[in-house]
């Protein structure tokens, strides 16, 4: 283990540069300390690796000097081949060239290694869009990613959900997230950071001047947090609703993991008629109207009474429908 750790640092600083021991400690989940020690080990064994005091400070290797131990072990060389994303890497413009990688890749790898290797290819495919939604056309895509790499200035006209619905943005395109097949923009409009759709831009237009990324910026953090604040911003309110034992079951295939977990965790013993009454969080109430028809006669919703209502009259309105001689 402490092997690996070693060869770790030398591999970060080689490719990153200077970082500081806190950088180092946060990055392989060890203490300072341990780094402190790790680095003086370094020394011992000849590495030319040196640290600076104060604000600007940190370890670095000296100007040149370049580690050969990049070999993979077994594990390493499986994970790569199941790191992969055809479909996304396609819609980057990159299958092709992602393809060649694996096939570069394959050949240089030891016999053991490259059976290994197909045998994962064999037996496992990732495929990242959910079930019953095509995978959305991006033709934008290329565009702003050669934006996000270069650190180009975009100007966009974007379709949003609230009016007026096609607004124009100047974008310092910072980073691109694809989460269940669909891909994200995350960039600087004006003095805050905000995400946009990348199917909903209508078009792009590259602008001549750069921008300068902001140090520190972690993408994946960023993301995090986004996605904490807009589960958040899903819970405007509550329903009591009570489910059948089958209802039960359907809400974990049919509703978010927020609402899934507020259930389990609100649950009351099954009643006389086995039914369970819950609590679950709702958006809106015209949110919540469309959630819960889902489970149809599986749930009774108890309140609040303007949903309990809806349901009512939907419910009636639907019941009238089907009575219609044809």
């Amino acid at each position: 283990m402490r092997a690996s750790r070693l060869v770790s640092i030398l591999l970060l600083l080689q490719t990153r540069g200077r970082m500081t021991a806190r950088e180092l400690s946060e990055r392989l989940e060890v203490s300072v300390r341990t780094v402190y020690r790790d680095v003086e080990s370094l020394h011992s064994a000849g590495i030319p690796l040196y640290g600076d005091a104060g604000p600007n400070g940190g370890y670095q290797l000296l100007d040149g000097y370049r580690t050969r131990l990049t070999g993979l072990t077994t594990d390493e060389a499986e994970s790569l081949f199941l790191a992969g994303l055809p479909g996304p890497a396609a819609e980057l413009g990159l299958g092709a060239v992602v393809a060649a990688a694996q096939l570069k890749l394959m050949a240089a790898l030891p016999v053991e290694l490259r059976d290994r290797a197909g045998r994962i290819q064999e037996r496992f495919h990732l495929d990242a869009p959910t079930w019953y939604r095509d995978r959305e056309p991006v033709p934008c895509l290329p565009a702003v990613a050669d934006a996000v790499w270069n650190e180009r200035v975009i100007q966009i006209r974007y379709r949003r959900w609230k009016a007026p619905q096609e607004v124009a943005r100047r974008l310092e395109p910072y980073g691109l997230i694809v989460k269940a097949g669909r891909w994200y923009l995350v960039a600087r409009s004006g003095e805050e950071i905000r995400t946009y759709r990348v199917s909903q831009i209508l078009d792009l237009r590259p602008l001549p001047e750069g921008f300068t990324r902001p140090d520190g910026f972690d993408l994946a953090a960023y993301w995090q947090e986004y996605l904490t604040e807009f589960e958040a911003r899903l819970r405007q309110g509550e329903a009591v609703v009570r489910l059948s034992p089958r209802g039960l079951e359907r809400l974990a295939n049919l509703m978010t993991p927020g609402v899934v977990a507020a259930a389990r965790d609100s649950a009351q013993p099954p009643d006389e008629e086995g039914w369970t009454r819950v609590t679950v969080p709702i958006e809106s109430v015209e949110h919540a109207l469309a959630e819960f028809l889902r489970l149809g006669t599986d749930a009774e919703v108890l309140a609040p009474a303007e949903l309990r209502a809806r349901l009512g009259e939907t419910a009636a309105a639907l019941a009238a429908r089907y009575r219609t001689s044809l």
